[in-house]
Parts: structure tokens; sequence; C-alpha cells
């Protein structure tokens, strides 16, 4: 669908406009997805997974606007996070990496992402080489999920040697796991067995949109750092991975079911929703690595700066769409439960406002 005909300056200004009207209108709740005809959001009071983005962006608002009170409204949004640090979920890397990182040098935001780093590594199971994804979210505890990655590796990676470590290696054992059955279809989730071992599972199913994008995102994020992706084995093994993984979003163009500019929610229904939450998210990956030296670094960074286009142009409400300006519309949370499948979402708004902040040099795409 064409929501507007936004160029990515005018987006950048729509979406932190977006920002402005969200907060005034959920208070103190977060936002989780807003009804694409109206713009009202559904909330939730404690944020639950994706608290960290509505943290993030009004931390990037605050940098947008470099106003002192935007900046006290983002600080105070992200001190309500905190009771999350102690809980069981591998989602603390999505909650408090990006409910953190674009604090850029708030004293608090640091102090409060460190503490998580620490919660975090002490939930390291050195069996299993991995973070569980925990029950704090319901469901069985011994899981290895791709949305359990990102986030989680800078954030361990700030917490020390051990905190590199243990990074790396929950990084590498997903990796693994995720792409041994099938490389070009990332595996979305995993479940422990003590004696069948490593199994994957239906919910979110293979072809899941955003598999790809949040494996691809934490790639990137561990070959911008160098305690993880230091000259040698452990670089180019990395390296291989983002090729891989990126491979046919580079073959790919337009919005088509083998992985375009928007991917479909489920490649397994190719006339189902778009997701362009994986789009904005893979865009933020694609700049990071396009970051990293190399001779696919250009097309990395085409690749993205094509995809932020397209939903500023084709998927961000303009002025004159009879729908508050600067949603970006036709997100999926979950097409399987039919949950949320054309909406704007928290976590699309936030990667789109990350990525067009990137480009237009507000923030440095390296250390978010």
């Amino acid at each position: 669908m064409s929501a507007g005909g936004a160029e990515p300056g005018p987006a950048l200004a729509a979406v932190m406009a977006r920002v402005a009207v969200t907060a005034e209108s959920v208070g103190p709740r977060f936002p989780l997805y807003a009804d694409p005809a109206d713009g009202r959001w559904t909330t939730t009071g404690r944020g639950s997974w994706t608290g960290g983005f509505w943290a993030g962006l009004l931390w990037l608002r605050a940098r947008y606007t470099g106003d002192a009170a935007d900046r006290r409204a983002a600080a105070a949004c992200t001190a309500r996070l905190e009771p999350w640090a102690g809980a069981d979920t591998a989602t603390r890397g999505l909650i408090f990496w990006y409910g953190t990182a674009p604090a850029g040098d708030d004293a608090q935001a640091t102090e409060l992402q460190g503490l998580a780093a620490r919660a975090v590594l002490s939930a390291y199971d050195h069996e299993l080489g991995l973070v569980p994804w925990g029950d704090a979210l319901g469901g069985p505890r011994l899981l290895a999920r791709v949305d359990g990655v990102p986030g989680t590796v800078p954030l361990l990676a700030g917490a020390g040697p051990q905190g590199a470590a243990a990074a790396a290696a929950h990084l590498n054992r997903h990796l693994e796991l995720c792409l041994r059955a099938s490389p070009g279809a990332p595996a979305p989730a995993l479940s422990f067995d003590a004696v069948a071992g490593w199994q994957p599972r239906a919910d979110p199913p293979p072809g899941w949109s955003r598999g790809r994008a949040w494996l691809l995102l934490a790639v990137a994020d561990a070959l911008l750092r160098p305690d993880l992706a230091r000259p040698g084995p452990a670089a180019a093994r990395l390296d291989a991975a983002a090729e891989l993984l990126a491979a046919e979003l580079l073959a790919a163009g337009g919005e088509s079911p083998a992985g375009g500019l928007v991917p479909v929610a489920e490649a397994g229904r190719p006339d189902g929703p778009l997701d362009t939450s994986a789009a904005a998210i893979t865009a933020v990956a694609l700049l990071k690595l396009a970051r990293v030296p190399g001779p696919r670094a250009a097309g990395y960074a085409y690749r993205a700066e094509a995809t932020l286009r397209r939903l500023a142009e084709r998927h961000v409400t303009g002025p004159d769409s009879g729908r508050p300006p600067g949603m970006l519309l036709d997100g999926c949370y979950d097409a399987g439960k039919g949950l949320a499948v054309r909406h704007e979402l928290v976590w699309g708004d936030f990667f789109l406002a990350l990525g067009l902040a990137a480009v237009h040099g507000v923030v440095d795409i390296t250390r978010v």
C-alpha cells in the first residue's frame, strides 16, 4: 500500500513528530502497536519485551531536538525499565541495549545498562553455551530464539572479558543452531531436550521475516566490536555468516516473497501481509555492516538506503493520508495469530528512526 510520499529527510521529521504525539497519548505506559486506521495505540503497563524500543525512541527524539525536556522524558522512561533487569528472559538484550544505548553518555542509563549486563551474564548457561530464552514471558525456558540474540550481544560484551566471551559464545551457538538445518532460511526457534537435544519449533514458523533480520543485526553488532571480531577465524566466521544471511537480500529487489526490500511476514504465505518492521531492522543491520571494511560494504550501504527510502516513500503516512502523519504502517506482529498484521509497531518505528537518524548524522550507528 502507499501510505505517503515522504523522502527520508522529511520522513525523519515526521517520525520524530509522531514520537511526540505518541508520548502525549500513552503517558507513563508503553506503546506496543497502533491501529492503522486512527493511530490509537495498544499499550502495556510494564513494557514487556518492547519497552526498550519506546525508551530508545524517546532518546532518539531527545538527540534530534536537543531539548532538555525531551531528555528528561527519555530518562524517566528508561528508569521504568529497571524491574526487567531481574526477569528471566533473553529479551533483556532488546530491552536494555536499545533502551540505553541511544542515551549516549547519560550516567543513569549507563548504570542501568551495566546492571542489566551483569544480570544477563549471570543467566549464561555454560553447558548450553548460551543465555536461555527464559520463562518470564511464559512458555518453556530452554529455548534458543533469534530474538534473544540482538541487543544481548553488545550488552554482554560490555560486561568485561567474561561478558565478551559469553557474547561470542551466545551468538555463535545461535548461528550454529539456527543455520544448521536450513542456511537459507534460519530456524527462528529451537527447544532443548535432554535426550533429543535441540529441536526446531513450529512457532515462529520457518521463513519468519524477523528471523533473518534479528540474526543479521546481531552479527553486524559483533563485527563492529574488536573484542568479538578479532582478525582471524572468529572474524572470518562472522563475515561468512553476514554474507550468507544477506545474500538473498542483496540479490532481490522490490517487495517480493523471496526477500525483497519489504518482505512478507511469513515466506510460506506469499500472499500474506508484509512486515515493514523486519525491513527496518534489516536496514539498520546493513548500515552497520557497511561500516565494516570489506568488498561488500558499498553493497550493504546501497541496500540499506534503498530500504529506508522504500519505507519512507510507501509505508510512512504523510500529512494528506487521512491518518496521523509519521506512522510506519504494514508491520506484522504475528501473522499466524492474526495479531496486528498491518499495524504500526513500536520496534518498527524505532529501527526506522534509528536508520534515518544514522543516515542524517544524528547518531553514530556503530554505537547503538
